[in-house]
């Protein structure tokens, strides 16, 4: 079995949201680090030195490569990525080995026999 590396980032509010979505397309699970801070194309406005812009979460979820596009796609749609310009991005990375997923395996074996 294959992988895929999915990292999203995505503001704060919409995290649960995002990993719904994930898990509604075959994620099995997600690590989240909480309070990222990043700039996008244009560096956002301060206020006495405190940033406006709203807490990201990076989200990090291993994936079955055959359920990583769809999975993708998901987390894309319900964090209205492309919908609205500054709320996240996500990317995929292939995996080259990966332990500690035995029981994710057997579940993600039925999964992705019936998506072929």
């Amino acid at each position: 079995m294959h992988f895929k590396l999915i990292c999203a980032f995505v503001q704060d509010d919409k995290t649960s949201a995002v990993m719904n979505g994930a898990r509604e397309k075959g994620a099995t699970g997600a690590t989240v680090i909480t309070s990222a801070h990043g700039e996008g194309l244009e560096v956002k406005k301060t206020f006495f030195g405190l940033n406006l812009e709203t807490q990201r979460d990076v989200i990090l979820f291993l994936v079955e490569e055959h359920l990583s596009r769809e999975i993708l796609e998901s987390i894309a749609r319900v964090g209205e990525f492309d919908a609205k310009p500054g709320t996240g991005i996500a990317f995929q990375i292939d995996v080259e080995d990966a332990v500690g997923v035995v029981h994710q395996m057997a579940k993600l074996k039925d999964m992705v026999e019936e998506e072929l």
